[in-house]
């Protein structure tokens, strides 16, 4: 189904395709000592406090032209984070022509097009493993929205408002609406892989993967981060205060569990997945 603006399927009454956009990204970050471990814990709920979390989402209401009318916020103990923001249909102006288009959505602007029973939500989960040596940080971003603007187009904004070694990124339109003539229509843009939603220069940093089931109109890409520098993965020193034998476990140990969030299931160090 090819359209261009100008060919726009007129409808019968409201667009009523639910577009749902989940961003799952994950910060992986050694830590050697219980002591670093909590200053890692405290350094990420500062970093992505509740009230941080409810600014980028209100970005998120911006670019896809919602207005928000209702938002709860809530930071937990001992740590963690999660917002909720309710939005309706902002105000109407003229759909840009680039809506229909495979590209990477605005930085926050000026951006407003129609939009209607959504929600946006942010759920955190900071983790570590039981022998302090392996600290993660996820964070959960659902957007979902009717009518006629993608989820996809905040979703270059949400990759910009994180530092994440890995994304899990997952699109699904559902339901449908109809024409004047009554004909129901199952989706309402040409979508070919969410990767197309991603600036050139984010996926040059990444390695991907793609799945997608055309039919049910649902879509999957994986993204890990192409290359391991031990230095970014240190809190609160560098690679140079370990001996290589040392690095080198350290090293192993951080990507074998990248690879496991990357492929979903436990491996071996040192493996290869398949």
């Amino acid at each position: 189904m090819k359209l261009t603006p100008e060919q726009r399927i007129e409808l019968h009454g409201f667009n009523n395709l639910t577009k749902s956009l989940s961003f799952n990204m994950y910060d992986v970050c050694y830590t050697k000592t219980r002591e670093e471990r909590e200053a890692y814990i405290d350094y990420i709920d500062e970093q992505y406090s509740a009230e941080r979390l409810t600014k980028i989402l209100k970005n998120v209401s911006d670019i896809i032209g919602a207005h928000v009318l209702n938002v709860a916020q809530q930071d937990y103990v001992p740590q963690g984070a999660s917002v909720t923001v309710l939005v309706s249909e902002g105000p109407v102006v003229e759909v840009p022509d680039e809506s229909y288009d495979e590209s990477p959505g605005p930085l926050p602007d000026n951006v407003v097009m129609q939009l209607d029973k959504s929600h946006i939500t942010v759920h955190t989960y900071p983790e570590y493993h039981p022998d302090e040596g392996i600290s993660t940080f996820r964070a959960d971003i659902d957007v979902s929205t009717c009518g006629e603007i993608s989820p996809l187009k905040a979703l270059n904004y949400l990759i910009h408002s994180f530092d994440t070694d890995i994304m899990t990124i997952d699109y699904r339109v559902r339901g449908f609406t109809r024409d004047t003539d009554g004909r129901k229509l199952y989706i309402d843009h040409d979508i070919s892989s969410i990767q197309n939603y991603i600036p050139e220069e984010v996926k040059e940093d990444f390695d991907m993967i793609d799945v997608n089931i055309y039919q049910a109109h649902t879509f999957h890409t994986k993204c890990k981060i192409r290359d391991f520098d031990l230095d970014n993965y240190l809190f609160g020193y560098t690679k140079e205060k370990l001996d290589p034998e040392e690095a080198e476990e350290i090293t192993e140990r951080l990507t074998t569990e990248m690879d496991e969030i990357f492929y979903g299931k436990n491996i071996s160090p040192g493996s290869i997945a398949e």
